[in-house]
């Protein structure tokens, strides 16, 4: 057990109980936030590598400006998972209207298991993504930036780091896969 601090009705009595008496609606949409703002956060990091090197690059090779671009937009891509998957996960969240019909108390046959798997499968699959996606938006960043850097030397190493590029992109959509099938069977019990 964890630190005992309350000894009230209503008082939780360590630390572990806080998180069993947490809603499962908290969680769902806790595993929402961290899969969209992880993932925005990874597409910020990679966009600041990626775009750093390329306007040091671009420098010495104007020519890079453009074409160097498709990194950035590669860097974008890990955001837009994350959005995908808050929606997907938003639609799976109940109205939250259970109990209105009792005062507030949930029915004696209420469903407590799936409630609760419900709202931690949504965290996990957010929690997930979120994570995926902040290292596929670095190494795409990493791998962006060596692309503009190698194609300031060598124009025909464009092509070529541009393929490592996308294997670095794929981690995100990897991460969104794995996502989707952590919340497939996630479904809010309704009254």
């Amino acid at each position: 057990m964890g630190y005992m601090a309350c000894t009230a009705t209503y008082c939780n009595a360590s630390y572990d109980e806080v998180l069993t008496h947490m809603s499962p609606y908290g969680w769902g949409y806790m595993g929402i936030a961290f899969g969209l703002g992880l993932s925005v956060v990874g597409a910020a990091w990679g966009i600041w590598l990626t775009g750093s090197s390329l306007v040091g690059a671009a420098i010495k090779a104007p020519r890079i400006r453009s074409k160097n671009l498709i990194s950035v937009i590669f860097c974008e891509a890990t955001a837009i998972y994350g959005v995908i998957l808050a929606i997907l996960l938003l639609s799976k969240i109940g109205d939250g209207g259970e109990a209105k019909d009792n005062d507030g108390v949930l029915p004696d046959d209420w469903e407590y298991n799936q409630f609760y798997f419900a709202g931690y499968s949504l965290f996990s699959s957010g929690l997930s993504v979120g994570l995926t996606n902040i290292a596929s938006g670095i190494s795409v960043g990493i791998a962006g930036s060596s692309c503009a850097l190698a194609d300031a030397q060598d124009a025909s190493l464009f092509v070529k780091i541009l393929i490592v590029e996308i294997f670095a992109s794929a981690l995100g959509i990897f991460g969104i896969i794995v996502g989707i099938i952590q919340s497939n069977d996630a479904e809010f019990p309704s009254s």
